[in-house]
């Protein structure tokens, strides 16, 4: 094998995947969807073919033309992070079509029962596919190196509804024709007709076409009760239909084609069609993620003060760095984020000001020095181009590409100025849009037309060094100086006046939390909740900042409010430091009973992904 990617069995010596047509039948009671998958490849081959899987079962290949089987393997066991090991036989083949369903236990997959949904009536399914989980759904070339345009069709329940990072072309009732060329009877060996299923009463088809390329991480899907409302010309908000929660996202997110407007003006034209948002239920894993044409987002960013609205910036951002021009696999990472966090804040200081910006910036640097120690051990993933040979992603999925890549960019800026960077950047988002890109790629570029940049930035010891490079900047504001000053005086015992922190948002009371000393007196704990009411805060980044505190100074008062917390969201942003938080460290017996008790009872409603970043928290310190 010659393999492309560390997290992946896709041979560099044979074609890629050019276009996946995905018929999918969703059945909510067992939590499963069996599916056709018609791969179509770059040029006929003869020979094996390596694919992706995870949680699969392949029932039956095929050669798409004559229906009849083609010999395939699936490797006995299931590697810990890349999955099973699927290879099919082809002899002179541009296409293949599998027959096969997902499991219930899918990484990619997470589907909530009524009970866990807003409205409590009807079921509800997504995916969440990056770093390397949609082999859990389809098998493919699970690689960003691989990018594919794709068709969909997806039969689910007539009070359903379905919406994809595609464009929608079509709700209408299911005919048999639509498995024509796709499945017979005789051929599937599903054990069941799927034919007659798929024509049952009471089922809808929704249609999908993506003919762009996409690296497979932002192949998404959710299925529910979905309303939505218009919040500008290319820009719905959809969440499950709840009065509630959509009145209030679209308020949160009203500012929404501003920044499109403004993103194009630096970065140039919007090429996906429509940006359209997704608030998921509480249990969804991330911020936000980037799929085209349909965000989706974690109901925790609507604050009721429109400051949410940056986390739309940073997946706005993406559309340009990381969706048009991709990481060649996770070992680049920092290509996506760092990227695309210098651009978001470039967003935002448009919209927001420059002072907002600066405080943005000021907390990922707090943020990047906290990661130093979390790596202070293995510090090749303080690296920005990294070894992941052998390295779940999700595991050592950090701040640092997104921050020390920010920072490398912001260098590179301030060397050549920024008229001068915003011609460069906009090239460079020419040059290699719909492409997948290295590291190295992107020096040469940079060498090429930026003259002699090498003698004046160390370009390897910014990306293949460890730890924090001498020439990074901590931010320079006036209100970026005064919250960092306020923070140093609470270490003195004073605590900030009312009148000092009268215009506070969610940002400086973050900035705040995050420069106070990481332990104080219990005493002190009490007293900045008892005057700022910061437990009770409606902006998660405030609340958890402030339990993070609460934890490390034994404050055993808040440990309700961390429980609460815990069962009430499944972002790994918050559920990394409060769990880290109550079981590292000597002599903390209490903490880690209520730790693992909390995540006993709160583990069914977190996705997968952050089940497994939980559970590697307890591997390491329980």
């Amino acid at each position: 094998m010659a393999p492309v990617d560390p997290h992946s069995f896709t041979d560099s010596t044979h074609p890629l995947t050019t276009h996946i047509a995905l018929t999918l039948y969703f059945h909510f009671p067992s939590s499963t969807i069996h599916a056709a998958a018609l791969l179509t490849l770059q040029t006929p081959h003869t020979g094996q073919l390596s694919l992706d899987t995870r949680s699969l079962t392949i029932h039956k290949i095929l050669d798409p033309e004559t229906l009849t089987p083609l010999p395939f393997t699936l490797s006995s066991s299931e590697h810990q992070i890349n999955g099973r090991h699927l290879t099919v036989s082809l002899n002179n083949h541009s296409s293949i079509l599998i027959l096969y369903s997902t499991s219930p236990s899918s990484s990619a997959l997470q589907w909530l029962s009524p009970p866990q949904t807003f409205k409590k009536i009807h079921p509800f399914v997504y995916t969440q596919c990056q770093s390397v989980h949609a082999r859990s759904v389809f098998p493919c070339q699970d690689t960003p190196a691989a990018r594919v345009c794709y068709s969909a069709k997806l039969n689910v329940p007539r009070q359903l509804s379905a919406v994809m990072s595609a464009r929608h072309c079509d709700r209408r009732d299911p005919v048999g024709s639509d498995l024509d060329g796709v499945l017979t009877k005789e051929a599937t060996g599903f054990g069941f007709d799927l034919k007659s299923l798929w024509c049952e009463e009471g089922r809808i088809v929704e249609e999908f076409v993506m003919d762009q390329p996409i690296p497979p991480y932002l192949f998404a899907f959710a299925v529910g009760e979905l309303g939505f409302r218009e919040v500008g010309p290319r820009t719905r908000v959809y969440s499950e239909a709840v009065d509630g929660v959509l009145d209030a996202a679209a308020r949160e997110f009203a500012g929404t084609e501003e920044m499109i407007r403004q993103a194009e003006r630096l970065f140039g034209e919007y090429d996906w069609e429509r940006f359209d948002l997704l608030v998921l239920p509480p249990s969804f894993p991330y911020g936000g993620m980037e799929n085209p044409r349909m965000v989706f987002l974690t109901p925790t960013v609507i604050k009721g003060d429109a400051s949410g609205a940056q986390v739309v910036a940073h997946e706005l951002a993406h559309s340009w760095t990381g969706n048009l021009i991709t990481n060649k696999n996770n070992e680049h990472f920092w290509l996506n984020e760092g990227f695309t966090t210098y651009a978001e804040r470039r967003i935002v200081e448009v919209v927001k000001g420059e002072d907002i910006a600066a405080l943005n910036v000021g907390i990922g640097w707090r943020g990047l020095n906290e990661e130093m120690e979390r790596f202070k051990d293995n510090m090749e993933f303080t690296k920005l181009k990294n070894n992941q040979e052998g390295v779940d992603p999700d595991d050592i999925y950090s701040q640092v590409p997104y921050e020390k890549g920010f920072q490398f960019l912001w260098r590179i800026e301030r060397q050549i100025g920024r008229p001068a960077f915003d011609e460069f950047l906009k090239k460079y988002i020419a040059t290699f849009k719909f492409k997948s890109i290295d590291t190295e790629t992107f020096l040469d570029f940079l060498k090429a037309n930026v003259p002699e940049i090498e003698k004046e930035i160390d370009l390897q010891q910014w990306t293949e060094g460890t730890g924090i490079p001498p020439d990074a900047h901590e931010p320079v504001s006036n209100l970026y100086t005064k919250i960092v000053s306020l923070a140093n005086d609470f270490k003195l015992g004073r605590m900030p006046r009312e009148d000092e922190v009268a215009d506070w948002k969610g940002q400086e009371w973050e900035l705040y939390l995050e420069n106070l000393p990481k332990a104080v007196e219990a005493s002190q704990v009490l007293a900045l909740d008892a005057r700022y009411r910061l437990s009770e805060s409606k902006d998660y980044e405030v609340k958890v900042g402030f339990l993070q505190l609460a934890i490390s100074s034994r404050c055993r008062d808040y440990y309700g409010e961390v429980e609460k917390t815990l069962k009430e969201v499944g972002r790994m942003k918050y559920l990394r430091p409060l769990y880290s938080g109550l079981v590292h460290g000597a002599g903390k017996d209490e903490e880690k009973i209520l730790a693992k008790r909390v995540f006993a009872e709160a583990r069914e409603c977190y996705h997968p992904i952050a089940q497994g970043v939980v559970e590697a928290i307890f591997a390491k310190h329980v």
